[in-house]
């Protein structure tokens, strides 16, 4: 049950980065994808980091049947970059949902 949750919130969260604009036709640099730094922030955009590592991560675990994160914490980061954009908002309260149910105790 927590796989099919977690996907139909990141399915959500694909539609919603498309509707707002924020889903790109072109995957960041090798060295971009290879940064060490929290959600990549040195040197790609939040939405970036989103789409090309978090999702992808996050399909894969589901897909290979693998133990999803137990503690996540997106919804700050998501607050901080997009919190003064109220057209985004949708996103934050994606992230706090599925903060919310991966931290849930198991």
């Amino acid at each position: 049950m927590l796989y099919v949750k977690t996907m139909a919130l990141l399915e959500q969260l694909e539609s919603e980065l498309r509707v707002q604009g924020l889903w790109s036709s072109q995957k960041p640099s090798a060295a971009a994808m290879n940064d060490s730094s929290p959600f990549s922030c040195e040197t790609m955009p939040f939405e970036n980091w989103v789409q090309f590592i978090f999702l992808p991560k996050m399909h894969e675990l589901i897909d290979r049947a693998l133990p999803l994160p137990e503690k996540i914490a997106i919804a700050p980061m998501a607050h901080h970059v997009w919190g003064g954009k109220p057209e985004l908002h949708t996103i934050i309260f994606i992230f706090e949902e599925l903060d919310r149910l991966l931290s849930e105790q198991r």
